[in-house]
């Protein structure tokens, strides 16, 4: 399942685009993925898998239109109450470079699959939604991908994605909550911190060893 989840995120959570007026949560989603794919298909750099574009373009097309804190306190759950503000912070920051490494990682396979956004209908004054898609490559079975959304001041920001029915924030759930009960919260800050510096090193390596 978490094989599932790297493969899959990157490719299905490229829902932001900069609008000067805030659309439909359905609409901003399917017009988001239809031109992130189309850079994909026309950019041989992202897939080859230059780590510079590929964060670029997660920069702008992704990362403004998730909300990031609300993210982390779901993965987090009761503890996050406790959790001094300096803690928040760092969580958030180290919780969200986690899941653009994440993220990142998928561009690279891409293999002309197809993303169909089924149409939302919002009753007047709604600020919570339920968009609804399938992922579908050449020769397998469709795949069921929801995302979960809250309407704020600037617009749509999607904070859970659930594929084939299961919380990709909430599958980070029962892994902190462990780690809180034996190090506390620093502790977990600490292992997300090192997880983080351990990739980065990777891919910093595997782009030496291409030269």
């Amino acid at each position: 399942m978490k094989a599932l989840f790297r493969i899959l995120a990157g490719l299905v959570c490229v829902i932001g685009v900069a609008q000067a007026e805030v659309v439909a949560p359905d609409v901003l989603i399917k017009n988001t993925v239809e031109e992130v794919i189309a850079i994909i298909k026309q950019d041989k750099d992202i897939q080859a898998g230059d780590q510079k574009k590929i964060l670029a373009l997660v920069d702008e097309k992704v990362l403004p239109h998730f909300d990031f804190e609300r993210m982390t306190q779901l993965a987090v759950g009761r503890p996050w109450r406790t959790a001094t503000p300096e803690q928040k912070h760092t969580l958030v920051r180290e919780f969200r470079n986690m899941l653009v490494r994440t993220y990142t990682k998928v561009f690279t396979v891409y293999r002309d699959q197809v993303v169909d956004v089924k149409p939302v209908k919002l009753a007047a004054g709604a600020t919570e939604a339920t968009v609804l898609t399938t992922i579908t490559k050449p020769g397998t079975q469709p795949i069921p991908v929801s995302y979960e959304m809250k309407k704020a001041d600037i617009g749509w920001k999607a904070y859970d994605i659930f594929i084939e029915g299961v919380s990709m924030v909430m599958s980070y759930r029962g892994t902190f909550s462990t780690q809180i009960e034996q190090n506390g919260i620093d502790g977990l800050i600490k292992t997300l911190s090192e997880k983080n510096a351990k990739s980065a090193s990777i891919a910093l390596n595997s782009k030496e060893e291409e030269k």
